[in-house]
Formats: C-alpha cells, sequence, structure tokens
C-alpha cells in the first residue's frame, strides 16, 4: 500500500521546486460555498460577465466530473506576486495611472500553467498512474477555486472575498489540478483554529464605489477591476469619478487588509517591475500609446487581455480625475478616435477638465 503521507510531501516538495508557495489537496465535491455563488448568480451580481451564469458553467461548478469524469482530487496551490507597495507619492500622483500589482510583471497565466502541467506529470510517474487523467486551471476552468483552496488549507476567505493566508495575506495566485488520481485530503487544523477578519471592516469601507453590498458579497458591477478589466462597454457615469486614477485592477481593499502587514517579497523575478512605471505609468504615455505601442508594451503582461481601446477608456477616466489640464491636449484628439468607445471616454475626462478649471 502506498504510504500516502511520504507521497504529499514529495507532491509539497516537487511544487516548492516549481516555485509555488503553498499546496494543499481537497477530495474533488462541489465547493461548500455553493449555494452562496447561486445566489449571487440569481442577484445578477455579475454584470455583463455572462459566462459566470451559463447553465453548463452551474453544472461543472456543482460536479467536477462534469469537467473531468471520474475525477477524484483538486489539488491547490499558491504562488506569491507580492514585490513592492508603490511609494505614497507615487500612488497619489494623479498624473499617472494605476495598475493593480499583480500585473506589473509577466503573465502568471504563462508561468503558472506550464509548472501545473509539469507538477501533474511527476505525480503520475510517481504513482504509476500514467493511465490517469487531469486537468489544470488558474482562474480559468468553472469551480469556485477560493473556495476549493480554503478547503485544502490554503487560507480563509476575508470579508473582502479573497483568500487570506494568516501568515502572509492575500497576495498569491491560485492554480489547480485535477485529477484522477485519488489522494488524501490536506491535514491542517479545523475551521475553528483558523483566523477570521472578526471584527475589522476596513476593505469594507476603503472600497471607492462601495461594491461590497455585505461582508463576503462582491457586486462587481461595481467593483474598479470589473470596470476596468471585464466589462467592455461604456463605464457608467455614476462611478467614474470614484475610480480615482485606477486604469486596471484595483488593490485597495487588499492595501489596508491587516493581515497583509506579513506580507513578504515574491521569490518569482517576473513578476517583478522592470520600472515603477510598469506599475503607475504617465497617464500622458498611455493616451499617447497607439495600437503598435501597446501591443509591444504589454506583450508579455495580463493587460494585453483588455487589449488597446479599453486601456485607453480607462486612462481617459483617470485623466478626468486627475485635474491636470496639461493632460487636455492629450485627451482632445482622441475625441475624434476611430472608436466610440474612446470617443466618448475621452469627451468625458476632457468636460471633467474643463470643469475644474472654471
Amino acid at each position: 500500500m502506498r504510504n500516502h503521507d511520504d507521497l504529499i510531501n514529495k507532491l509539497n516538495r516537487q511544487a516548492a521546486k516549481l516555485g509555488f508557495g503553498m499546496l494543499g489537496v481537497v477530495s474533488a465535491r462541489p465547493a461548500k460555498r455553493l449555494n452562496a455563488y447561486l445566489d449571487w448568480v440569481d442577484k445578477e451580481m455579475f454584470g455583463k460577465m455572462g459566462y459566470l451564469a451559463r447553465p453548463d458553467r452551474i453544472i461543472r461548478r456543482q460536479d467536477p466530473n462534469v469537467i473531468l469524469p471520474n475525477v477524484k482530487s483538486i489539488i491547490c496551490v499558491g504562488l506569491d506576486y507580492f514585490t513592492l507597495r508603490l511609494p505614497k507619492e507615487v500612488a497619489n500622483d494623479t498624473s499617472r495611472g494605476r495598475i493593480s500589482n499583480y500585473s506589473w510583471g509577466e503573465d502568471y497565466h504563462d508561468i503558472m500553467t506550464p509548472r501545473l502541467e509539469a507538477l501533474a506529470d511527476w505525480l503520475k510517474t510517481e504513482t504509476g498512474g500514467s493511465d490517469s487523467a487531469h486537468r489544470v486551471y488558474v482562474d480559468t476552468g468553472a469551480i469556485l477555486e477560493r473556495d476549493h483552496a480554503e478547503s485544502a488549507g490554503l487560507g480563509f476567505t476575508g470579508k473582502n472575498t479573497m483568500l487570506i493566508q494568516p501568515k502572509f495575506g492575500s497576495w498569491f495566485f491560485l492554480g489547480e489540478i485535477l485529477i484522477t488520481e485519488e489522494l488524501p485530503e490536506s491535514r491542517f487544523l479545523p475551521e475553528p483554529a483558523m483566523p477570521s477578519c472578526g471584527s475589522c471592516t476596513r476593505c469594507l469601507d476603503v472600497c471607492p464605489t462601495d461594491a461590497f453590498t455585505a461582508p463576503y458579497v462582491l457586486d462587481a458591477r461595481r467593483c474598479i477591476s470589473y470596470l476596468t478589466i471585464e466589462l467592455k462597454s461604456d463605464i457608467p457615469l455614476e462611478l467614474r469619478p470614484h475610480m480615482k486614477n485606477w486604469i486596471y485592477g484595483c488593490d485597495e481593499c487588499q492595501e489596508v487588509c491587516p493581515f497583509n502587514r506579513f506580507e513578504a517579497e515574491t521569490i518569482e523575478h517576473a513578476f517583478r517591475p522592470e520600472h515603477i512605471d510598469y506599475a503607475a505609468p504617465k497617464l500622458e504615455s498611455i493616451l499617447r500609446l497607439d495600437e503598435e505601442g501597446f501591443k509591444s508594451r504589454f506583450a508579455n503582461s495580463p493587460i494585453k487581455r483588455i487589449k488597446h481601446e479599453r486601456l485607453l477608456r480607462n486612462a481617459c477616466i483617470a485623466a478626468g480625475n486627475s485635474n491636470r489640464p496639461e493632460l487636455i491636449q492629450h485627451l482632445a484628439p482622441l475625441a475624434q478616435h476611430p472608436s466610440e468607445l474612446v470617443q466618448s471616454h475621452a469627451q468625458w475626462g476632457l468636460d471633467q477638465l474643463v470643469l475644474r478649471q472654471g
């Protein structure tokens, strides 16, 4: 009989060699908060992310066997991405556009996916399970990855819906391997021993757009990350003034989390920004960027997923919020841009700057 403890120890060591800072295993069963997710869908808090409510995706979340027939286990891993905190003078510089720190370096999908495949291949060789099947995901599958990772012992769910590891906070990516190999579940302290948010509401209070309708409930339709990344159409007028200078994602609910005071710099060099402008570029440089310049600058970045048009849209809002009249000269040409999406947001930005000049 295989020594399961020995196997899991070896699996942990192999994961560490591949750069993963955490690993846990849970049986392939429906997520424990599935009903909360279904309620969230019923309330249409997913906004324009219709794929989250598609019946075929719902079925997959209800039964992992629909994703991978005869699946037995889910291996959950975490990869730290924290590099640095922006100096206040940079973060508060309204001539700059802020980018969520998970996007300062290379695209995490490109880094994690091959490593997960390598870990799955290693496990098959180690167990002699060459006939076993697997699937790997890096926030791309129809599974509730934070919930499974919590069940696997990687952390607890915070009021901002992020998974929080008590020893170093929430700055980490998650990845999963679904496999037909039956593995023992992770052994960890029972849930009552895991810390919680307690009475703290810092993340809820700091949200610029009031996106949290209650603790543990995020209305994506108001979330700056959703607005700047997932939403493909016009950003609602009433939310634009509250978006500050964020042009890709938002970190505010994580920055104030007390558990993130334990943050440690990642050993993954690929996530480090080459220059401060990769974390908070001058808005002028983004507004002047053409299609080829966009493709060149963000070729290896997750920012490439929103394409040039939406990045310009986001930068136009940040410029409108900046109270920087020198940006008028860069917004004006965009009001004649071929894209109606860019045109309308550039005009909004211009109107805001002109109004503030009195």
